[in-house]
């Protein structure tokens, strides 16, 4: 995917893509994993419509055909799904969050940028990065919190907060988060 499919604005800064197909093969497995996912506006988050697992070799897995683990597709999925811009401009280009994911450690935000943005008085970065990381661990599912702190390298206590804060700001709308919580 692209940043072109990314057309639906979500928070502040950011642009998704309203639905989206992954498709996963486990070779080991022989099992091939399909599913289809739509952004919710009103859970907030992107929500799988269709898993479809079909055999792909002839000594496939019975179990892996039956069980499958929609979540951690979905997880590698959404980063392709999600787009910032991070300069302005009319001429600056759309890049998706796993454009910005470094593939040494597998983290989404640079090293140099996390440093920064931690620094006491940066305010209006610091809510670019948390709505990019809240973003995308809202999208899905997983905890916005949890990322954030291990992201930043800061005490989920000050994640809370910050995250508290980039809301009251009006950087996180659209983006809802029930991890730990019942669904109503």
């Amino acid at each position: 995917m692209t940043g072109r499919a990314a057309t639906q604005p979500i928070g502040s800064a950011l642009r998704i893509a309203p639905a989206f197909v992954a498709t996963t093969r486990d070779e080991h497995a022989g099992v091939e994993t399909t599913i289809e996912a739509m952004y919710s506006a009103d859970r907030g988050r992107y929500v799988i419509t269709t898993i479809l697992n079909r055999a792909i070799s002839d000594e496939f897995s019975d179990y892996r055909l039956r069980h499958t683990a929609p979540q951690a597709i979905l997880q590698t999925a959404i980063p392709r799904c999600i787009t910032v811009k991070l300069e302005d401009g009319p001429n600056e280009r759309w890049l998706t969050v796993s454009d910005l994911t470094s593939s040494a450690d597998g983290r989404i935000i640079p090293p140099w940028m996390a440093a920064a943005v931690v620094k006491r008085g940066v305010k209006d970065e610091r809510w670019d990065v948390i709505e990019i990381l809240y973003g995308t661990a809202a999208l899905a599912d997983g905890s916005p919190v949890k990322l954030i702190s291990l992201e930043l390298d800061v005490p989920e206590r000050t994640a809370q907060d910050w995250i508290r804060s980039a809301r009251a700001a009006g950087r996180l709308e659209g983006l809802e988060s029930n991890v730990g919580r019942p669904r109503t």
